[in-house]
């Protein structure tokens, strides 16, 4: 026999068929019923709403907001165990994704839009010039290519052909470097302050940058030797060994040592702003940079080939009308191409492009500086919590004062 009693909202009728004796909820009493055990002090209707959070200490107060409360980690908790995500600056102190690095890059160029444009378009402008100067005055005049070369002239115009474009592109890189040192020193500094929520200006940023440039210096350098040796290795017994073996010896060689390269530089690349922001030492900041890195490779590499992918889309999408506007001014680079023979730019077509170049330099440095030190933040915030020192910092109510040392140094 079952027992158990059905289910009935208060008021409703009794289903037919329903025993009698099965146990129902008491109904109110009308004038000529019998008593029940509702109370006849009941709230209007009209007093009654749905909850929306915690109440006052009484019948009817108005809604309290959850307060936060000691969650995992020391990070404040909000309701229902969820941490609330602080944001002093342009990022949510917490865990970041793809999207809000990206954002964060972003906003820091738009919050500081005078200083990183002042940093950006001046280290630019010097570095375009130089590259032009470099270009028209330093480089060796390109190999001729014969129409029908034999294997070995063949063989030979080849080789000859890389070593021009290799030498062509030494002062290139190496002015690259310089204007991404002169960037990212002063780019760092503004994107931690940016982090915290408070102002940057070029006299800050430049006072803070300039004690670091040296050894920033020395480790972009020391970057690129590491790829430089890499590649040398790789190519080197093709080299030695010469005719047509020794160029398939170099594409294998080629081949081998790009995966190379880009695993040492993923690996190595948050170390830019473990130099800048723990005033570590080249070395100490490569093992830095390796000890962050390390088991989320994959993930660093994806961040950087999108932000390297959407910074060359920007630079096509400025630099092409510059480059087309080139053509047309240039009237001799025009007639050699319709003509069918390799067009010889001139000064016109050098100045409207370099003008391109500037300005998508200008929106691409911070895009890319921005990454790289959100990436670093990122890293250390989860792996060392790095946001609770930065919430302090930065004056968060419910995270403390800020400890003696804090801030984004170790």
């Amino acid at each position: 026999m079952n027992d158990t009693p059905g289910w009935a909202s208060p008021g409703s009728a009794r289903s037919d068929g329903q025993n009698a004796d099965v146990p129902r909820p008491a109904e109110p009493a009308d004038d000529n019923g019998p008593a029940s055990k509702w109370s006849s002090d009941q709230p209007p209707a009209a007093q009654w709403s749905a909850p929306e959070g915690r109440t006052a200490p009484g019948r009817y107060g108005p809604p309290v907001p959850p307060q936060p409360s000691p969650g995992w980690g020391g990070r404040p908790q909000g309701g229902w165990g969820q941490p609330p995500a602080a944001k002093p600056g342009v990022i949510p102190l917490r865990p970041l994704g793809v999207g809000e690095i990206l954002e964060g890059s972003v906003s820091t160029l738009r919050a500081h839009w005078r200083t990183v444009l002042g940093i950006t378009l001046t280290v630019s402008v010097i570095a375009q010039i130089a590259t032009v100067l470099a270009g028209r005055y330093l480089l060796p005049e390109p190999t001729r290519i014969s129409a029908e070369p034999g294997t070995a002239e063949a063989l030979r115009q080849s080789v000859e052909s890389l070593q021009t474009s290799f030498i062509g592109l030494l002062p290139t890189l190496f002015i690259g470097l310089i204007a991404t040192l002169f960037t990212t020193a002063p780019l760092t500094v503004i994107i931690s302050r940016s982090v915290l929520g408070r102002p940057a200006t070029l006299a800050d940023a430049w006072r803070e940058a300039r004690p670091r440039l040296a050894q920033l210096l020395g480790l972009t350098l020391l970057l690129a030797l590491i790829a430089a040796a890499v590649g040398s290795l790789a190519v080197l017994p093709g080299l030695l060994v010469g005719d047509t073996a020794g160029l398939t010896l170099i594409a294998l060689g080629t081949l081998a040592a790009i995966p190379v390269v880009i695993w040492l530089m993923i690996r190595f690349s948050l170390a830019p702003p473990a130099l800048m922001l723990e005033r570590q030492g080249v070395i100490a900041s490569l093992r830095r940079s390796a000890k962050l890195v390390q088991g989320t490779w994959w993930r660093i590499f994806g961040i950087v080939l999108l932000t390297l992918v959407l910074t060359l889309l920007v630079t096509m999408v400025i630099a092409i009308p510059f480059v087309a506007i080139g053509f047309v001014a240039d009237g001799t680079a025009l007639s050699d191409m319709l003509a069918g023979r390799t067009p010889e730019f001139g000064w016109t077509y050098t100045i409207i492009t370099s003008i391109g170049s500037v300005i998508a330099a200008a929106i691409t440095y911070p895009v890319s500086a921005g990454v790289t030190a959100l990436l670093y933040i990122d890293q250390r915030i989860r792996r060392e919590a790095l946001d609770l020192e930065l919430a302090r910092a930065a004056g968060v109510p419910g995270y403390g004062t800020e400890p003696p040392g804090s801030s984004l140094r170790s």
